[in-house]
């Protein structure tokens, strides 16, 4: 190596764990000694190797250190100066564990909720493929958990979020990187003042960009619930965010809600619309990159970015929620001579209804395959050129729209006909009369009409005039296509499924007290903050151990006694020694076992004499 890039010196610490937050504040006080030009800390997991790799960091030959390996690796100018550094690990180390309470720190997730019972959260920050398990294990226990890791499969994501439904529990995550409970921050999240805008979050950034937005505006936030950003996709169902939405509709503090994320799959917007719909409060929508489908319906906001989201929501605190519309079964079929008209109103509903056909194209929206019949939510553009062929269009001749409304009605699942009625220059001279005729026979319990009305007072036809007419006949008729999407929406969307285990209030409300498992960084910002939180002094198990006595006595929960750690006086000390005879006796026994009886000892171990040794030295420290 030549003298300008300096010399590279490199240690292996096997099953060394540290988190991300040390390791970088290692790093930098290594590379901030005298003659070093670079350094790097991390686990030696193969994403890490590959980035020493690209950054001209990685040792050669290959150090054989593997995931549970803390890898320290230094450039320095010389043999001495790297030498040098590498020795000063420690003392590096251990400046920092100066700066932190050296009270006692549970060893377990188990240890810490015996000193903390109050705690209603759990934190969890390690690496992704040890994520899941803690996560489960705080459910498990009843708790609620927010999830920073990322690199969390998929499959572990759907199975914890079902087992926290069940148990009516919350997972904020995987990948969550900031939330809002109780006026405390967890992960990354701005101070803001208690408020009455509480949010619903896929995108971390996006939260925190609303929140902060909404303080600057005067008002505050009441809880700011992240889902991680694969909730709303398909396969999760938007599982936390639904069952954060219901939160949210029960919560007194909150007044406005605001939905933010990425555009969701389109199912699932159906679904997550519905919901806001129902929760009785005015919804701010914000998905980003997506095209709402109206600036406003109902008690849904539609806002086109974070700054805009953030502006509605305020705006929204002194509203009142609308009028709910009654809802009914059944299908929507939609017969129109505009296509422009038959355009919107197609890319209003496919967020609400679905399946949605149509001769028209939009994003969830699928094909008619027979022109001459519908199916499911169907919206027909009776302009289009598979309809004029030999024919007047017909905002000049009705007959066939007539006719098909007529069809239509005949249908027993069709619960709502919605029509439009083009007046002006070179229209029908009266659409509404053949209209009106149509809807009177075609007429049924269960069957309403509705119409959009497009014209003004001076068309020959007369607005009023023609508006008045379809009334009589028993149609609703509405001006503008945002009230016909309103009214339409109202009856047919499906209404939101309540959750099976509804989360109790108790997850946001009260005094916030938590464990944390992972980066230390969120402890300290929680203790700051005034949240009772303890820190688990947590550490993978080796991998692919598991029958060290180590991992055995670490599966056993030996090692978490803080009762005993914490007392004093002889019954103390008493206690203490045999927690520690129990420690040795469990981690030292197997090593002077004869190899040749280790299979047969394994299986009797896993047995009855292992439970007997167990207790034998258990008993005593309860």
């Amino acid at each position: 190596m030549s003298e300008t890039r300096g010399v590279l010196h490199h240690e292996v610490r096997p099953g060394a764990y540290a988190d991300s937050v040390v390791l970088m504040q290692l790093q930098a006080g290594l590379a901030g000694l005298d003659g070093v030009v670079d350094a790097a800390a991390v686990m030696a997991t193969p994403t890490n190797l590959e980035l020493l790799e690209a950054s001209g960091l990685r040792p050669e030959p290959d150090t054989g250190a593997g995931p549970d390996d803390l890898l320290l690796v230094v450039r320095a100018g010389s043999d001495e100066a790297a030498a040098a550094a590498l020795a000063k690990v420690d003392e590096l180390l251990s400046r920092r564990r100066e700066t932190v309470d050296d009270a006692y720190r549970p060893k377990s997730l188990e240890g810490a909720l015996r000193l903390l019972p109050d705690a209603r959260w759990v934190l969890v920050s390690v690496p992704g493929r040890f994520a899941a398990e803690v996560a489960q294990q705080a459910l498990e226990r009843g708790r609620h958990v927010f999830l920073y890791s990322d690199n969390v499969p998929l499959a572990d994501e759907v199975r914890l979020k079902r087992m926290a439904a069940e148990r009516g529990l919350l997972v904020l995550g995987p990948d969550c990187g900031t939330a809002i409970v109780a006026g405390r921050s967890l992960g990354f999240a701005n101070r803001v003042r208690r408020g009455g805008v509480g949010l619903v979050g896929a995108s971390g950034t996006g939260t925190q960009s609303i929140t902060s937005r909404v303080h600057a505006l005067g008002a505050g936030v009441s809880h700011a619930i992240g889902t991680g950003g694969r909730d709303l996709s398909s396969e999760v169902g938007a599982a936390t965010a639904l069952a954060a939405l219901d939160l949210l509709r029960r919560d007194a503090e909150t007044r406005v809600i605001v939905l933010v994320s990425k555009p969701p799959a389109p199912e699932v917007a159906a679904r997550l619309l519905g919901a806001a719909r129902a929760a009785g409060k005015p919804v701010v929508v914000c998905f980003l990159g997506w095209a709402p489908p109206s600036r406003r319906l109902g008690s849904l906001r539609f806002a086109a970015g974070l700054d805009d989201a953030a502006e509605l929501a305020v705006a929204a605190l002194g509203d009142e929620g609308p009028a709910q519309i009654e809802p009914v079964e059944g299908r929507l079929r939609g017969l129109f001579a505009g296509g422009t008209l038959a355009q919107e109103v197609v890319q209003g509903l496919s967020p609400f209804l679905s399946p949605l056909y149509s001769n028209l194209h939009a994003a969830g929206v699928e094909p008619v395959a027979d022109p001459g019949r519908s199916r499911d939510h169907t919206v027909i553009d009776l302009g289009a050129d598979e309809y004029t062929q030999g024919r007047l269009h017909p905002m000049i001749d009705p007959t066939l729209r007539n006719d098909r409304l007529r069809q239509e009605a005949a249908d027993p699942e069709t619960a709502v006909i919605l029509l439009d009625l083009v007046l002006g220059d070179g229209a029908h001279p009266d659409p509404a009369a053949g209209l009106a005729e149509a809807v009177a026979e075609a007429a049924r319990p269960g069957l309403e009409f509705v119409a959009l009305l497009l014209g003004t007072d001076e068309d020959p036809q007369e607005a009023a005039a023609q508006a008045e007419r379809l009334r009589q006949a028993g149609t609703k008729v509405f001006e503008t296509v945002t009230a016909t999407l309103e009214h339409v929406v109202g009856r047919l969307a499906p209404p939101a499924s309540p959750p099976r285990a509804p989360v109790s209030l108790d997850a946001i409300t009260g005094p916030l007290a938590a464990i944390n498992v992972g980066l230390e960084s969120f402890h300290d910002s929680l203790a700051a903050g005034g949240a009772e939180v303890i820190h688990v002094e947590w550490r993978p198990q080796a991998g692919g151990a598991t029958d060290r006595p180590l991992t055995l006595c670490l599966s056993m929960k030996l090692w978490t006694r803080p009762e005993a750690l914490a007392s004093s006086g002889t019954t103390g000390l008493l206690q203490n020694c045999l927690w520690g005879m129990r420690v040795v006796f469990f981690s030292v026994l197997p090593l002077f076992l004869p190899r040749s009886i280790l299979p047969r000892v394994k299986t009797v171990w896993s047995g009855l004499l292992y439970r007997f040794l167990f207790w034998l030295f258990l008993l005593p420290t309860l």
